[in-house]
């Protein structure tokens, strides 16, 4: 998946009435492009946890909705909850979960904020990475009073929200937005009952480590410094909060941890290094749990690094790299890890269910039968698309089978590079076989559209060039792919398993029709574009990459010819 995807986790303050709630997430749900993930409401708070996510914008209009129903359904003056809160929707951060940067999500949190306040009229203040002070990033300083303060703190000049009126709204309070790290629940398992035993493990682990003692580590008096102030031993890992606590359900304690930041410490370090203070204490660690949902990278990240440990490549499937993460970690030791229900974007697509069937999900035989019917699409652009995408991936299979021979092991990791730029290659080129189709069809779909006006004729005119230029994009961008797999193809053959030679030469082979066979789409359709620049641009790029790949393809049989 190649789309920015961003995460928002609105807190409203109801968590008894489920009508009220499931009025507030059916507005998250009738959004486009917005996938409701979870709703969890807590009694004792009084509050709902929501997640969704969805394309930036989406998540945006989304949230707006929402917080528009929770302000007209839930009133302030009549709450009461143990959790702090100071609004209808007490927070709304945004989290970038793929492809998008936290600067980027920044900008759209500080956007949403100014939405809620100009569009629905709530009281908004920005915290954390999206404050617009220093002094407003705390949560804790900016909801400080709560709900029964917010009156006589918004007649405080200091306290002038960021957008939104400056009147107390004794219905909706204020809401707080902010962008931030994606949180990771994840508990690691092990083999006591013992909290104590636990709690050491993760007091040696967690950011804020343990207070200092004289003496003794356990009962000696706690250190202070020159203000009276405890002295705090830091533990090992970065942006982690930890405790232990005894599981009954599943009869074990466990090293419960929050990892703030993913990026500082991945999940798959936090494991090594509970393992590794776990074993200085006489305890072992075996397995671990996700509790919610993880990106689709973060897994990734996990499968690779365990693959490197083995000095295996790491140019293998999502599924392999998945499969090696969930058996590294132990995450199916308490009960089966499904990755449609327990990463991001695979929720996502499982959430929207079967939809529109795809024709890289096709068994081979099937797409050969949907490209042989009466149908115009599939037509060349995807069988380009699908020939360098097998030509891609035979140059990552000998690359693969180069970095595990025997003899070879010192070179693992070169040839795992290769079969890495291999795999980006097929990756891609298999989305842009679906993505082929689907440009040809909007070009059918524009067509359609009503032209009797001269406004109608103008918006179809449009609508025709610009899914004309998408169909010629894509089987540039297939072009593009397949020179790059070319070089891969080449390398294996020259420098590879010599039993696996043919196999790059087929690749070659393969990969240099995708070029060929996708620069005649591009061809076809420029004829129809009235843009004569930007064409003549285009066609210029593709004939160059075109005798590359042809220049290319007899290098690359020469070797292999010159090896068999």
């Amino acid at each position: 998946m190649s789309d920015q995807l961003i995460e928002c986790v609105p807190n409203f303050s109801e968590g008894n009435d489920l009508s009220i709630i499931k009025q507030i997430t059916g507005q998250i749900e009738a959004v486009e492009g917005a996938t409701l993930l979870d709703v969890d409401p807590g009694k004792a708070t009084n509050r709902t946890v929501v997640t969704f996510v969805g394309s930036p914008d989406a998540v945006l209009d989304a949230a707006v909705a929402a917080v528009r129903k929770a302000a007209e359904l839930i009133d302030m003056s009549k709450h009461k909850g143990e959790h702090p809160r100071f609004g209808a929707t007490d927070v709304c951060p945004l989290v970038p979960v793929a492809n998008i940067t936290m600067d980027e999500t920044v900008e759209y949190a500080r956007k949403l904020g100014k939405r809620l306040g100009d569009e629905v009229g709530i009281t908004v203040y920005c915290y954390e990475n999206a404050a617009l002070s220093d002094q407003r990033r705390n949560l804790a300083v900016v909801r400080a009073g709560e709900y029964e303060g917010l009156a006589e703190k918004l007649k405080k000049p200091e306290w002038k929200p960021d957008f939104g009126p400056a009147e107390f709204n004794a219905k909706s309070g204020a809401t707080a937005v902010s962008a931030r790290d994606f949180l990771v629940a994840y508990n690691v398992n092990l083999n006591t009952t013992s909290t104590r035993r636990a709690n050491a493990i993760a007091f040696d682990v967690r950011e804020k480590g343990r207070k200092k003692r004289e003496g003794n580590p356990f009962t000696g008096p706690v250190v202070k410094d020159e203000n009276g102030k405890d002295v705090w031993l830091p533990g090992s890992l970065k942006c982690v909060k930890g405790i232990g606590w005894f599981i009954e359900e599943y009869g074990v304690a466990q090293i419960s941890m929050n990892l703030t930041n993913i990026n500082v410490t991945p999940v798959h370090v936090a494991f090594d290094e509970v393992f590794k203070k776990s074993e200085a204490r006489g305890v072992r660690v075996t397995g671990s749990e996700l509790v919610g949902l993880m990106p689709l990278n973060a897994m990734l990240d996990a499968g690779k690094y365990f693959l490197r440990k083995q000095r295996r490549s790491l140019g293998v499937s999502d599924q392999e790299l998945i499969k090696i993460a969930v058996k590294s970690l132990g995450l199916d030791e308490l009960y089966p890890f499904k990755p449609e229900e327990k990463i991001i974007e695979y929720a996502i697509e499982h959430k929207k269910g079967s939809g529109k069937k795809r024709l890289i999900d096709m068994t081979v035989e099937g797409f050969v039968h949907e490209t042989a019917s009466e149908s115009k699409a599939p037509g060349g652009g995807s069988i380009s698309s699908a020939m360098g995408a097998m030509g891609a991936s035979l140059g990552t299979m000998v690359a693969n089978l180069s970095s595990h021979k025997r003899g070879w092991d010192e070179r693992w990791e070169e040839f795992s590079d290769w079969a890495e730029k291999g795999k980006a290659c097929h990756d891609e080129l298999l989305r842009l076989i679906d993505d082929d189709t689907d440009a040809f069809n909007k070009i059918m779909a524009a067509f359609g559209l009503p032209g009797t006006t001269d406004d109608e004729k103008a918006a179809k005119n449009r609508a025709i060039q610009d899914a004309t230029k998408e169909a010629i994009e894509v089987p540039l961008r297939v072009m593009q792919r397949s020179l790059e797999c070319m070089e891969v193809c080449q390398a294996m053959a020259e420098f590879g398993n010599p039993a696996s030679v043919s196999d790059a030469g087929v690749g070659a082979l393969a990969a240099r029709s995708a070029v060929m066979g996708a620069f005649l789409n591009v061809k076809i359709n420029s004829a129809d574009v009235e843009d004569k620049a930007w064409m003549n641009d285009i066609l210029a790029k593709g004939k160059e990459i075109e005798e590359k790949a042809i220049s290319l393809e007899k290098e690359i049989l020469e070797i292999v010819e010159s090896k068999l």
